[in-house]
């Protein structure tokens, strides 16, 4: 049998290939096929998965839904025609009689019904804890939005409900529920993107330690991982006002120790979890630029499995630079100090804290970054601007009640791992394949 997976950006390309990978393990017949709706498949020529149709980078990275002006970069490189193109190798597959995968949100969907196939849906994209949580409506809410019932559209729970999608997969308990409430053939089967992230963690340091004042003779290590996101030009310019927030950090935790400002000594190691394919040498020059000094590994205990990490200090804080260990980057980490998407949301289900700054975008933008804090409730500390970010890390290791709410809200919000297979298994008895 013969599968077309569509999905319609970098992270919904991570999360199909988790899928293929565990339809591959438990089936050797199987054919699969994808068809990147946004940009051109690189997560599925890892795989050798082959790809149909055109594909194609756009200006916007597939950001055009916050901006106009991107959408209008995207219609003069080449969008409409784009958009034709890939509707016909659709249109050309529901015909040979294989199924469709649709990943991402409704762009993929309503390509999976135009096709005239089978299909399924991983609905990566909205979620119902974007407008309301277990205790109903957020305040922000519209009347819309409370009138329509749900963060998906009619369209949406519409494509869903047809007869030939045979199975939707929600991000999370709570939007499964709504969909079930109308109707829709929905099962809550977790998040692929929470896979090959462990959510049993390390034990936060910070959430076991009792912080009471007076306690002068302990001494804490907090480790902070800072995300700047994986997109260039945009994740340099997160890095900026990244250092900008620690050097703040340094300064206030530095003068508070010697001052018996903090309930706890506090010592700080920062990790930079750059991605592999941006280029380092653009962060090392930011680095020296904000008073940091470069320190050889040797005499430095590396918290990570990345032999090639890089070691700076300043003002007693360390700060490790690496490219090849973001899992542990992440299970290392008491807390994060985030300017991305799905670095933020993997980082939230592991059970702790994120402080956002919000910047000019593509893709951080202001919008993005207050959409992110309704989806992950209040594991998510978002800041105006990188001089506040100190005082939130303060006012978070003052605040053990707080510590405790945000570990047990990340999982519930992102789910555990091994979703990946789950679908997999799921979707081989509901397609058929």
């Amino acid at each position: 049998m013969k599968l077309l997976v569509l999905s319609n950006g970098h992270g919904e390309d991570a999360i199909a290939v988790r899928i293929i990978e565990q339809l591959q393990r438990h089936s050797t017949t199987i054919q699969i096929a994808a068809l990147p709706i946004v940009g051109e498949g690189y997560a599925y020529a890892r795989l050798n998965i082959p790809t149909i149709g055109k594909v194609q980078k756009m200006p916007s990275g597939g950001f055009i839904y916050m901006d106009g002006r991107q959408l209008l970069q995207d219609v003069k490189g080449g969008l409409l025609q784009l958009t034709l193109a890939q509707y016909k190798a659709v249109r050309k597959w529901g015909k040979t009689g294989g199924k469709i995968l649709a990943v991402g949100d409704i762009v993929p969907l309503l390509f999976a019904w135009l096709s005239g196939a089978d299909y399924a849906f991983v609905g990566t994209a909205r979620s119902e804890y974007y407008i309301r949580d277990e205790d109903g409506w957020l305040p922000q809410t519209s009347k819309l939005e409370r009138w329509l019932g749900s963060v998906y559209s009619p369209l949406d729970r519409w494509l869903m409900a047809r007869s030939r999608c045979k199975a939707v997969f929600p991000r999370d308990s709570l939007t499964t529920k709504i969909l079930q409430q109308c109707s829709i053939r929905a099962f809550d089967l977790g998040n692929p993107m929470m896979d090959g992230i462990n959510v049993e963690s390390r034990k936060s340091k910070v959430e076991n330690r009792k912080l009471e004042v007076g306690r002068q003779e302990d001494i804490l290590t907090l480790t902070i991982v800072l995300l700047p996101g994986s997109r260039s030009p945009e994740a340099e310019r997160n890095w900026q006002t990244i250092l900008t927030a620690i050097t703040e950090v340094v300064s206030s935790f530095y003068v508070a120790n010697f001052s018996s400002r903090l309930p706890i000594k506090t010592h700080l190691r920062f990790i930079g979890a750059i991605a592999p394919a941006l280029k380092l040498d653009l962060f090392i020059e930011q680095l020296v630029e904000h008073g940091w000094h470069s320190q050889s590994s040797e005499s430095f205990e590396i918290p990570i499995a990345d032999p090639d990490a890089l070691v700076f200090t300043h003002n007693n804080a360390k700060l490790l630079l690496s490219q090849n260990a973001y899992s542990d980057s992440l299970q290392v980490a008491d807390l994060a100090i985030a300017m991305a998407g799905t670095a933020t949301e993997q980082f939230v289900g592991l059970g702790k804290p994120v402080i956002t700054i919000p910047s000019k975008g593509p893709q951080f933008t202001y919008a993005f970054a207050e959409a992110q804090s309704r989806l992950l409730g209040c594991s998510i500390i978002m800041v105006q601007n990188p001089q506040q970010v100190a005082g939130a890390v303060r006012s978070l290791l003052q605040d053990p009640d707080r510590w405790q709410q945000i570990k047990e809200n990340g999982p519930r919000r992102m789910g555990n791992s091994g979703a990946g297979d789950r679908i997999a298994r799921c979707l081989l008895e509901r397609l058929h394949i």
